[in-house]
C-alpha cells in the first residue's frame, strides 16, 4: 500500500495540543506506512517531532493573547481541510482547541465540527465519540444527535428528521469505517424512564415513534427508547454498535465515564475521516510535561484505519 499521509493540526498553541501531537507522534506505530504532516504554527512543542509541517504562522517565544492563539488555531484547521479536500491527505486528525480564543480570532463556529461541516459545505454532519475498548472492557461509540446547543435549546434541535439523518449516516459509517454489516443502534431516550408512557413528556411518542418506524422500513437495526440509565451499559455488554443521544452531556458523561484518555471523537458524514482526542486545551497544565497524549495516539490509530479503508473503496470503485 501507498504511504497514507495523515494531516494532523496542533490546536491552540496556548493548550496541551502542540506537546501530545509530539508525544503521540514519537510512539505511534500502525500497521500501515504513513506519514504525520503537521499542520501549524512554529515555535511550539510539536517543532521537530513531524514527518512534514505545513506552517501556519508563528507562535512567540513568550505567548501571545487570547485572539492571536484562536486565529492560529482556526487557519491551520482551514489549510488541513483545504488539503484533505484537494486528495493531498488521507485524514485529518485535530487537536484542542479553545471555543472561546476561536471565535476571538475571527471564527464564527461553535466548535471543530460545525466549522468542519460549513467549510466542506456539508448539511449534515455526525459527531460520535468512539473508543473500542473502555473500563468495563467492550467498545462505546457515542453519537450526539445535537451537539453545542444550550440544554434549553435541545427541544426545538431534536426532531424525527435529524434523528432519521444522524442513524442513517451512523449505520453508513459503522459499514464502511467498521466492517459492521448490520449495525445495530440504540437510541437513549430523550426523557426520564423513556418519558413512562408520557408521564414525562412527548418526546419518545412525538419524535422517536415515527423516526423509528422510517428508519426500519429502510432496514435498518434500531431499538425502541431505551433510558440513560440503562443505554450505555447495555451497549458495552455488547448489545448495540452505536448508541444515538439526544443531547450532549447525557452522551459525553455516560462516555467519559468508561473512556477517557482512550476515547476519540470522528466526525461522520465529510469527504475525509476526521479524529480527535476526546478532551480540551487543558490550558492549566500545559508546558508542565504532565499531559496525556493516550487520546491522541488513539485519534491517530483511528484515522489511519479510516483513511485506509477511505482508500481502498475509492481503488476498488475505479476498477
Amino acid at each position: 500500500m501507498d504511504t497514507l499521509r495523515i494531516g494532523v493540526t496542533l490546536g491552540d498553541p496556548r493548550g496541551v495540543g502542540p506537546e501530545i501531537v509530539a508525544a503521540a507522534a514519537r510512539s505511534f506505530r500502525p500497521v500501515a506506512a504513513h506519514e504525520l504532516v503537521f499542520i501549524g504554527p512554529v515555535g511550539t512543542a510539536a517543532d521537530g517531532a513531524g514527518q512534514k509541517h505545513v506552517v501556519v504562522g508563528e507562535w512567540p517565544a513568550d505567548g501571545a493573547d487570547v485572539a492571536t492563539a484562536g486565529r492560529l488555531a482556526g487557519e491551520a484547521i482551514d489549510a488541513g481541510i483545504r488539503l484533505a479536500l484537494a486528495g493531498e491527505l488521507d485524514a485529518l486528525v485535530t487537536a484542542p482547541i479553545d471555543k472561546y480564543a476561536l471565535h476571538a480570532g475571527g471564527f464564527d463556529f461553535p466548535g471543530h465540527t460545525e466549522m468542519l461541516a460549513a467549510r466542506c459545505d456539508v448539511a449534515e454532519v455526525v459527531m460520535m465519540m468512539a473508543t473500542e475498548r473502555t473500563a468495563l472492557g467492550g467498545p462505546l461509540r457515542v453519537v450526539l444527535a445535537t451537539t453545542h446547543v444550550p440544554l434549553s435549546a435541545v427541544p426545538q434541535a431534536l426532531d424525527e428528521t435529524r434523528l432519521v439523518t444522524q442513524t442513517r449516516i451512523t449505520a453508513a459509517a459503522l459499514r464502511e469505517g467498521w466492517g459492521i454489516s448490520r449495525p445495530r443502534i440504540g437510541l437513549c431516550a430523550f426523557n426520564p424512564h423513556a418519558s413512562d408512557g408520557g408521564l414525562f413528556g412527548d418526546e419518545e411518542a412525538r419524535i422517536y415513534a415515527p423516526a423509528i418506524r422510517r428508519l426500519r422500513r429502510e432496514g435498518h437495526d434500531v431499538s425502541e427508547p431505551i433510558p440513560a440509565d440503562t443505554i450505555f451499559l447495555r451497549a458495552v455488554r455488547g448489545e448495540f454498535d452505536a448508541v444515538i443521544a439526544p443531547y450532549h452531556d447525557v452522551g459525553m458523561a455516560a462516555f467519559k465515564t468508561v473512556s477517557f484518555g482512550q476515547g476519540v471523537n470522528v466526525t461522520l458524514g465529510l469527504p475525509f475521516p476526521r479524529t480527535s482526542p476526546d478532551h480540551g486545551t487543558a490550558l492549566d497544565i500545559a508546558g508542565r510535561g504532565e499531559a496525556d497524549p493516550s487520546s491522541m495516539h488513539e485519534a491517530l490509530m483511528l484515522a489511519v484505519r479510516l483513511g485506509a479503508l477511505r482508500r481502498t473503496r475509492s481503488t476498488t470503485a475505479a476498477t
